[in-house]
């Protein structure tokens, strides 16, 4: 069993020196002492390899950049720009806080884990005392800028007011000539707008299939788009002098309206993009010609009534016109066929006295031998007195008597017997017919 020795007095006491009891020490306990932990190693170290205080530091700043160097670094990792390893940390405002911690590709997107991890590789990569023990000396300027790039990102105020201002997530519009796909390209562009949003969720452009009133609701967002850019990162530093208070309100005075001013040139902005957009979107097009079409029916329709009753008037008014003419051009027609037929009734009746006359020519005018021509007339006269006085069917009725009648007393008695039917009917008196009576 191990005995515990108690340490002896000091030289400057005695055992005649009071001393005051305040409680009994507790029974003994055996352990089992291990010297551990990184004082120990460090202690150990300098004590068997002889090193000193400095010496061991410088070794280990060594063995910890091997460390860095053989961690997997991913196939993913940006590459670090020359220009941007060479920052002043001084101009903290003017850098690219994602780009210093290889987060270009997320951005505003990045989480807050996936920024402590970048933090993390970078620290391991650029501290100080990597930097020392690769023999470089107060070379720390990218560094501070790492790790004022996490100051930002890791405070959700500060990285607000930084990606409020960070241009270089903004995707540029296509130009209105462009000829790839409209709802690719810009919907990343409204996509990235829409990150600014102070209402959620923030309607999507969407496609050639969708509905009109999402297409709407969409431009109606962005045309009432209401922002929460600030634009505070921007702003110049308000001195910390108590003893200048004019000078501190009036550079807040020129930041407040510094912000207003950019912001209202942010909605201008945002509103003409939401106009460029508008003015190339087929969607638009097809929906105005589909309204319009509707509109046109909708016309037809309304007006299908006076429509009717104009094509039933108009075809009243064509039929009336065909009717019309159907009637003048029958009286046109029987004008003619009337023309026609008292030009052939006088024909025949011309051809009817004359054939009565020839009748009585081949009678040798009723006489026997020579006829004077006193005679001739006379008799003559009485055939036009006959031929005048009997109508048209009397007329055609009695020259088909005298047709293919070549004796002359049976002419005779033909004219003898028409005389006597004209007196007969009144027609004409006893008086008349003188010479054929006498002859007959």
């Amino acid at each position: 069993m191990s005995v515990a020795v108690l340490p002896p007095l000091p030289a400057d006491r005695t055992d005649k020196d009071p001393f005051i009891s305040y409680s009994q020490l507790s029974a003994f306990t055996v352990r089992s002492l291990e010297p551990v932990g990184p004082q120990y190693l460090s202690h150990a170290r300098r004590a068997l390899r002889g090193r000193t205080w400095s010496e061991d530091e410088r070794i280990q700043a060594q063995i910890n950049v091997k460390v860095v160097d053989e961690e997997a670094v991913s196939d993913d990792e940006e590459p670090e720009d020359p220009v941007m390893l060479s920052r002043d940390p001084k101009d903290w405002k003017g850098q690219d806080h994602y780009k210093v911690l290889g987060l270009s590709r997320y951005r505003y997107r990045a989480t807050d884990e996936q920024i402590r991890k970048a933090h993390r590789k970078k620290v391991l990569k650029h501290h100080p005392d990597k930097k020392a023990a690769s023999g470089s000396i107060d070379d720390d300027g990218f560094f501070k800028c790492i790790q004022k790039a996490m100051e930002i990102l890791s405070d959700p105020v500060k990285r607000r007011q930084f990606d409020s201002v960070d241009e270089a997530a903004d995707v540029q519009p296509p130009s209105r000539k462009s000829k790839g796909n409209f709802y690719k390209e810009w919907g990343r562009v409204f996509e990235s707008e829409g990150r600014f949003s102070k209402k959620h969720p923030v309607p999507k452009l969407g496609d050639e299939k969708s509905a009109k009133e999402d297409v709407d609701h969409f431009y109606n967002f962005f045309y009432n788009f209401d922002s929460w850019r600030s634009f505070e990162y921007l702003d110049e530093d308000v001195p910390d002098d108590s003893d200048n208070r004019d000078n501190k309100r009036h550079t807040e005075r020129k930041n407040k309206a510094a912000r207003q001013k950019r912001k209202t040139e942010d909605t201008a902005r945002l509103r003409k993009l939401v106009d460029d957009c508008l003015t190339v979107d087929p969607r638009v097009k097809m929906f105005k010609e589909a309204e319009r079409k509707a509109k046109e029916q909708r016309k037809w329709e309304r007006e299908a009534d006076s429509r009717k009753a104009a094509e039933e008037a108009k075809k009243a008014k064509e039929e009336e016109e065909r009717r019309r003419k159907e009637e003048e051009e029958r009286a046109v027609e029987e004008k003619l066929n009337s023309k026609k037929a008292k030009e052939s009734a006088k024909n025949a009746k011309k051809k009817n006295r004359r054939a009565v006359k020839a009748a009585v020519k081949d009678a040798n005018y009723f006489v026997d031998g020579v006829a004077t021509a006193a005679l001739i007339d006379s008799t003559l006269d009485d055939v036009d007195l006959i031929l005048d006085k009997i109508d048209d069917t009397e007329l055609v009725n009695f020259v088909q008597k005298l047709t293919g009648v070549a004796e002359r007393e049976t002419l005779k008695a033909a004219f003898l017997e028409v005389t006597v039917d004209l007196i007969s009917s009144g027609k004409a008196k006893d008086s008349d017919f003188k010479t054929i009576k006498a002859a007959i």
